[in-house]
């Protein structure tokens, strides 16, 4: 990646409708080339809408996008041009078969035929044995497919991917992202939303949450595990606590209805209330333990607690 020459830069960027509604509220992002870049959210966080800025489909009210250093706005035709997107709807042209369909899409972004390139794209989608069936009698999975090579029918250096997993089979996701780590190497920049966290955990480079139309957060999944993630110790007692001492009420703790678990949830960068420190304290007290566990937050700890905060 080179985080000199970002592929998709966005500042300022709002969205309001007549009603006062604030679907995107002043969005800086710059998405480097070449990355996986995921974007998560809870329903109506504004997703869809930022997508639908970017590739044009979607008048913002204020800011400013370019599209691998085209204005979405001025240079409407050449920024789209270099976008792919996926959408969440299946929105295929029913009675045509699924060669003419890619063929087609190839066309409207100006493309020459290129028959070996749509060729290699739908064997890569496992689309080529159906290249002459009509898209009405495909599988919802295989419309899906077909979705994914009408966005890449034309060679897009940035490629959306909106929801892509929702509703299909466990064979299709997994010959996705194996499509999208060979995207990812050619130098594609893919940009994706999904509600499956742990897909995200695994594919991308980086992640935003957005929530209520702002950007909450952007970072890699290292810094955002190493600045939000918790871990929490579970000292498994010999003997009953009625309640946690005086000693150690300047550490994090909870203490199980039976009084056998003393729970404590601490950040491993702090280092006046490590877990060292917090057993020599124990050890004080005269508390006694038979066993000990430690446990770390997940990606989808963190999106939680992110996205349930009040505003």
């Amino acid at each position: 990646m080179n985080a000199q020459n970002p592929v998709i830069e966005i500042s300022g960027l709002c969205k309001t409708y007549d009603s006062g509604h604030r679907a995107l509220d002043n969005i800086q992002l710059n998405i480097e080339r070449g990355e996986i870049f995921a974007l998560l959210g809870p329903n109506g966080a504004g997703k869809t809408t930022l997508i639908g800025s970017i590739c044009g489909l979607v008048n913002f009210s204020e800011g400013k996008i370019l599209a691998d250093g085209f204005d979405v706005h001025k240079d409407y035709r050449q920024a789209r041009s270099r976008i792919g997107l996926v959408p969440q709807e299946l929105c295929t042209e029913s009675f045509e078969t699924v060669l003419a369909t890619i063929n087609f899409s190839r066309g409207v972004f100006g493309k020459a035929p290129d028959a070996a390139h749509i060729e290699g794209l739908l064997k890569d989608l496992s689309l080529w044995d159906k290249r002459d069936a009509r898209i009405l009698e495909l599988s919802g999975g295989m419309k899906r497919r077909v979705m994914i090579a009408k966005a890449l029918s034309h060679e897009p250096t940035i490629l959306f991917l909106d929801e892509p997993t929702a509703g299909v089979d466990v064979e299709l996701r997994r010959d996705m992202w194996q499509l999208v780590s060979r995207l990812r190497d050619s130098g594609v920049t893919i940009i994706l939303t999904t509600h499956y966290i742990e897909e995200a955990e695994e594919m991308a480079d980086r992640i935003g949450i957005i929530n209520k139309g702002k950007l909450m957060m952007v970072d890699s999944k290292q810094q955002l595990m190493q600045r939000l993630g918790k871990r929490q110790l579970s000292l498994h007692l010999t003997e009953a606590l009625s309640a946690i001492p005086e000693a150690l009420a300047d550490f994090d703790l909870q203490l199980s209805e039976d009084g056998m678990i003393l729970h404590y949830q601490f950040d491993s960068q702090n280092p006046k209330h490590s877990v060292a420190e917090l057993l020599r304290r124990v050890e004080q007290c005269g508390i006694d333990y038979r066993d000990l566990h430690s446990a770390e937050s997940s990606l989808e700890d963190i999106f939680v607690n992110l996205v349930s905060k009040p505003s």
